[in-house]
């Protein structure tokens, strides 16, 4: 595999979410910067396919199913990395659903609680699970995957930006304590990036292609942003390079927020 700097060798990592966009970008980079990776998604095959992609590359990584909404699945995945691996230094709590684009008026429970119970309760078992296993290797790294969306409010996107914003003060709240156990935790907000959660949501707006038109005018920058470009800031994050940032709020949205 060609490295790139080994700024997380001997490092191990686990990523959620990992079968595509941010996730599995996030994985080539940690992989590639030297970190033993352990990919996992609910789409199990997706995962599979990219750890055999890694290995066969010469890195070092595992895959495994997993519903980021179940604690039992926490506890195995956990289980899993300190098996294979001895240990985990890095979680990056990635997964996450965009859920329907519907207004509040019309909005039912069940479509609430879908999105929060993965986007918000998914980020709080990785904390819980994840926790003591990182605390054991006398400290570590989280990255909590939030959005612009914690920051900023979008009309239809109700349970989205509730839950994006209760990742970014559940991150500040995680760093605090654990910054005595030298557990650093701090969470990204990407713009909108080309993947396939923003392409789903796109084919479910009534106009995708006037919309996608007006999140690229939303950006200063003039685009979308690419998943390489935000696995870049998780892999800063996750390394000794970040070591004084703890409870921050890194943006990477081609100035969307800035306006």
């Amino acid at each position: 595999m060609n490295h790139e700097g080994q700024t997380l060798n001997g490092k191990v990592a686990l990523i959620t979410g990992a079968a595509s966009g941010l996730g599995e970008a996030s994985a080539r980079k940690l992989a590639a910067s030297g970190a033993a990776v352990l990919v996992s998604d609910i789409n199990e095959a997706g995962v599979t396919a990219l750890a055999a992609e890694l290995a066969s590359a010469g890195g070092s990584a595992i895959a495994a199913r997993h519903d980021v909404t179940q604690a039992h699945d926490w506890e195995r995945v956990i289980a899993l990395a300190m098996d294979s691996f001895g240990g985990l230094d890095i979680l990056v709590n990635n997964a996450g659903i965009a859920g329907d684009n519907t207004d509040l008026m019309n909005l039912d429970l069940e479509q609430w609680h879908r999105v929060l119970s993965i986007n918000l309760d998914g980020v709080f078992l990785g904390l819980r699970y994840a926790g003591p296993a990182i605390e054991k290797r006398g400290g570590g790294s989280v990255i909590n995957v939030s959005s612009i969306l914690g920051k900023v409010g979008l009309a239809g996107a109700a349970p989205y930006c509730a839950s994006k914003g209760g990742v970014s003060l559940l991150t500040k709240s995680a760093a605090l304590e654990w910054a005595p156990l030298k557990i650093r935790v701090n969470s990204i907000h990407p713009g909108f990036v080309e993947t396939p959660l923003v392409d789903q949501a796109l084919e479910k707006h009534e106009d995708g292609g006037a919309m996608r038109e007006l999140l690229v005018a939303g950006h200063p920058l003039g685009r979308l942003g690419q998943a390489t470009e935000v696995a870049n800031a998780v892999a800063f994050l996750a390394s000794d390079e970040s070591s004084f940032m703890t409870g921050s709020e890194l943006v990477i949205d081609g100035g969307y927020t800035a306006q």
